[in-house]
Formats: structure tokens, C-alpha cells, sequence
């Protein structure tokens, strides 16, 4: 097989490479290890800064996300038995967030693809990257019991933290910045109506806490729990009993209990890799980079990734200059390094410290003081949460 882009994933960042990339007249392969019903019914966040939603807009995969996303004007704080809410229009010049699964963004992306796209293969794993410094990388992959081969003037890995793309750099090609945290999260999803109308952040001796949604009658929860943490450990009643002592505050406020029906945990990471390209392979998404939950930067920066290269490998087809594409990765790794230093930030701020710090704690409360009585502290995480420019 022979294509101009060998796009490796099919996640929502390659899917949305391809979609840009059809739309601008450029010929692409997408490989897929995961069979289509994996991949669209993977449980993933679902925040959508400004900027994710305007992407998604233009690139017309946000029908339903139109239709059925949840826009959101701020969150909320919860510490010290206190409610705090930031209005992130009044703070950021009218930028919103949108609640919408990833797990039907990548449905959304999916049909599109199928109807209108480029080839989009499933169940066809990757095996190797080939020749990248060359000007016609390979990649070798298994699909319908055979190996192929895909020839590509340029390699897009968009295939996860877990996936080849990365390693295939040589030693030295590379460094990867890490930092693990003392700490995971247990996520549920419930069939019960949201207690809030905005996300709550909870900060609280007992643990972080956070209430999200997926749909008016959807509610996810997440719970600060020790590493190592095996789910089926807590049963439902724990669970929301914990929940409702971590989000308890002066006032009258009750959390809504329902059905669970899904339960996990999260480990804590953040994981940098530079650069993110390696000769023609190009690297986008939890392929490069991963950053902890608490910020909802995961998905926003992949999108950021690969709306930039989609640019860039579209002036190398349609003119034949590199410019762009040379300065990919120092630009995609300006916005990762303040998201992850965002991400960082609220989580040290939001989540108990294991040791029992008495310290970090007393500096948890101040920062969280200073956010709320402060419009240019509230103003500076609310353009955080809601993005930062794109790369331009």
C-alpha cells in the first residue's frame, strides 16, 4: 500500500488527522489495532475547552456535539465547607467548556471516516516504523492474518502512550520528562441525574473528590484513592458515602445516589517526550505526552497536536515547504508544557497528601484562597481550563 500520510491510531487523535487532512485534499491511511466496537466504547474524559469544540466544529464532526453536549460557564471549588463558583465568561471574555464524551467523539469521527474518508482499518496492528529518516518511511502491520506494508511520505503516531510510535525513536533521538503521583483515581459512571449544574473540584482532608457528568442523566464521580487501589474493593454503598463526606459543605446540599455501572482507577502521570517528531515520524497526542486528569488537558492537547499538523503536512503537500512541520514540535511543546504545568498545579493544590503534610496542606488552602478572592488568580486558571491559544 502506498498513501501520503500513514496515520497509526485510531483514537480521536488520529481519526480527526485523517478528517482534516481529507478535507484539505490529503491522502491518508488510518491503522487500527482495536476492533470498532473497542474503540467506540472506550470510557475516556470528556471536557472540551473552547478551542477542542471549535475544531471539532470546523472540521464538521460536531453535529451531535451541538445537539447534545453540555456547555458549562465555570466550575465550582469545594474546601473547607465552603462553595466557590468561577464564571469563566466573565473571567476569560465569554470562553465556555462543553461536556461530550470522547467515546462519542470518536463515534462521531468513525462515520465520517467510513462514509467520506480515507481507508480506515481496524484490526490492523502496527508492528514497526521503518526507515523514518528517510524520505519514504514503512509501516510494517498484521491485518486479516498477513503482514503488509504501508509506504508513506509521512508517519503520524497517534497510538497512545502504549504504542510503537515512541519507541521506534533510536537512543539518544530522545528524552522523556516523568513524574509519578502518590495517588489514582477511582471513576464511576452512575445512572443518576447530576447533583450540580457545574463540575465540582472537592479538596478536603479526607481526599480529592470530583463530580463531573456525561449526560443530564449520566453522572461520573471520581474519588482520591491510595496506588495500587483494586476497585472491586469499594463497594457502591462505600463508594457514595465517601463521595457525599468529601463534597459535604455548610449548606443544604445533597448528592444524588443511583446505579453504578461502571467502576475503575486511574493512576496519576505526567509523561513528556521531546522532540515529537523523529525524521518523517511525527508524533501527536498520548503518543507524546500525558498529563493527570484534573485539569481535562489530555484530549484538548491532542486535538491541539494534530490541528497543527494537519496544517503543516497540508502546506508540505499543496507548496513543498517544511516551514510548519519543522516547527511542529517545539510548538506543540510550548502549549504541552504549560497544560502540564497547569494539570500539575491543581492537582498538588486539590488532593490530599499522602504523608499527611500538615504544611502542604496549610499552602493547599492559601492557594485555594487566593483563586477565590482573587479575580486575576481566578482569571488565570479559568484561561487555563477553558485553553490556551493554539500554536500559531
Amino acid at each position: 500500500m502506498r498513501t501520503t500520510v500513514g496515520i497509526i491510531g485510531g483514537g480521536p487523535a488520529g481519526l480527526l488527522l485523517a478528517r482534516l487532512l481529507h478535507l484539505a485534499g490529503v491522502d491518508c491511511v488510518v491503522l487500527e489495532s482495536r476492533t470498532r466496537e473497542y474503540v467506540e466504547h472506550r470510557q475516556r474524559a470528556g471536557m472540551l475547552e473552547q478551542g477542542t469544540v471549535d475544531a471539532l466544529r470546523a472540521a464538521g464532526a460536531a453535529g451531535r456535539l451541538d445537539a447534545e453536549g453540555l456547555v458549562h460557564q465555570g466550575i465550582e471549588l469545594r474546601f473547607a465547607g465552603e462553595r466557590h463558583h468561577l464564571d469563566f465568561p466573565v473571567l476569560t471574555g465569554g470562553r465556555t467548556v462543553t461536556i461530550y464524551a470522547q467515546t462519542e467523539i470518536v463515534k462521531d469521527l468513525v462515520a465520517l471516516q467510513l462514509a467520506e474518508g480515507p481507508p480506515l482499518l481496524f484490526e490492523a496492528k502496527a508492528l514497526a516504523v521503518e526507515k523514518p529518516e528517510s524520505d519514504a518511511p514503512v509501516v510494517r502491520f498484521l491485518h486479516e492474518g498477513r503482514e503488509q506494508t504501508l509506504t508513506c511520505d509521512w508517519i503520524a503516531g497517534c497510538d497512545g502512550f502504549h504504542g510503537i510510535s515512541r519507541g521506534t525513536f533510536p537512543p539518544g533521538a530522545g528524552r522523556t520528562y516523568a513524574h509519578d503521583y502518590p495517588y489514582s483515581w477511582l471513576g464511576i459512571l452512575a445512572d443518576v441525574a447530576p447533583s450540580c449544574e457545574e463540575l465540582i473540584y472537592a479538596r478536603g482532608e479526607r481526599g480529592f473528590a470530583l463530580h463531573s457528568m456525561r449526560s443530564p442523566a449520566v453522572s461520573r464521580l471520581y474519588l482520591q484513592v491510595p496506588n495500587g487501589t483494586d476497585p472491586d474493593d469499594w463497594s457502591d454503598e462505600r463508594i457514595w458515602d465517601e463521595l457525599a463526606a468529601r463534597f459535604a459543605i455548610d449548606a443544604d446540599w445533597t448528592l444524588a445516589r443511583g446505579p453504578i455501572t461502571a467502576k475503575s482507577v486511574t493512576p496519576m502521570r505526567s509523561h513528556v517526550h521531546e522532540p515529537m517528531r523523529h525524521g518523517r515520524l511525527l508524533l501527536a497526542g498520548d503518543a507524546a505526552h500525558i498529563v493527570p486528569p484534573t485539569g481535562a488537558k489530555g484530549l484538548n492537547l491532542a486535538v491541539s497536536d494534530v490541528s497543527l499538523l494537519a496544517r503543516a503536512l497540508t502546506d508540505v503537500h499543496r507548496t513543498g515547504s517544511t516551514q510548519l512541520i519543522d516547527r511542529y514540535s517545539d510548538l506543540c511543546l510550548s502549549r504541552v508544557w504549560q497544560a502540564t504545568r497547569f494539570s500539575y498545579e491543581m492537582t498538588r493544590m486539590l488532593h490530599a497528601q499522602p504523608n499527611g503534610d500538615a504544611f502542604e496542606s496549610r499552602m493547599q488552602l492559601a492557594r485555594l484562597r487566593h483563586i477565590t478572592a482573587s479575580r486575576h488568580a481566578a482569571a488565570e486558571l479559568a484561561a487555563n481550563y477553558t485553553g490556551l491559544p493554539l500554536p500559531v
